[in-house]
């Protein structure tokens, strides 16, 4: 069975990449890259790092696969707000290992931009400057933009946006009614942590769960949602196809 399974899996591969061809793809892919604790046990290991590594390693994987797609952006959402909160030695281990992504894309030959998206200053000084070092290497990069979320929240976000831009127009000595008529939709997304780029079309989360659970609230408004049981660190580059094949078969509608 895993022989044949080992057979079919280039053709399916294939299969799916010719029926993605000349059809609509999306710009800006979000990645909820969930599961790795679960994968960890479920595969017999009492350490969960195992999964925390395998999903680490499964990143530079997934940017390889958008060459040959119409995909400029990929953001992954790697630490939360509330996965802060998570026992001392895990955080840790997620700072070590996320700081390590983010120099391994930056060194590799993927050429990809790197982007830190989230609230930096709840990490620690020194895994901020690590990431930041390494993320402003890539700024000549020409291939896809990555923006790494950690210490990321969607609600913040946009508290975040909306207090630099009254603290932008406030600085022009407007008053408050003025301020509060300059507060438009388009103002706060010029704001957020993801300023200049395109909202995202697709959403990706792994692991079964169906909820946005706080990533990209405002940009991923009218984004179309993909969910597969899939853990992430067993995420395949079918599962990335299929996810593309089920977007371009959806008619975007942005709410009308």
């Amino acid at each position: 069975m895993k022989f044949l399974s080992q057979l079919l899996y280039p053709l399916y591969e294939a299969r799916l990449t010719r029926e993605i061809k000349n059809k609509p793809q999306p710009r800006h892919v979000a990645i909820m890259a969930d599961g790795n604790r679960r994968w960890a046990r479920e595969a017999g290991f009492t350490d969960i790092s195992h999964g925390h590594r395998q999903g680490a390693r499964k990143i530079s994987e997934m940017i390889s696969w958008c060459q040959g797609t119409d995909i400029e952006v990929v953001t992954i959402y790697l630490l939360s707000t509330e996965n802060l909160k998570r026992s001392e030695q895990e955080v840790q281990l997620l700072f070590d290992i996320i700081s390590d992504v983010v120099t391994h894309l930056s060194q590799g030959d993927l050429d990809c931009q790197i982007r830190l998206v989230g609230h930096l200053d709840l990490l620690p000084e020194q895994v901020t400057a690590k990431m930041q070092c390494a993320a402003e290497a890539t700024e000549d990069h020409q291939g896809v933009i990555v923006n790494i979320a950690v210490g990321y929240g969607g609600r913040q976000e946009i508290v975040d946006a909306v207090q630099s831009l009254i603290r932008s127009e406030s600085e022009k000595g407007l008053s408050a009614e003025e301020i509060a008529e300059n507060v438009t939709a388009e103002a706060i997304t010029g704001n957020l942590y993801t300023k200049g780029l395109p909202d995202p079309d697709l959403v990706i989360r792994t692991s079964g769960e169906q909820r946005l659970s706080g990533f990209l609230l405002w940009q991923a408004a009218y984004s179309e949602i993909w969910f597969t049981d899939t853990y992430w660190p067993a995420f395949r580059r079918v599962d990335f196809l299929r996810a593309l094949r089920d977007y371009s078969q959806r008619s975007r509608r942005f709410g009308r």
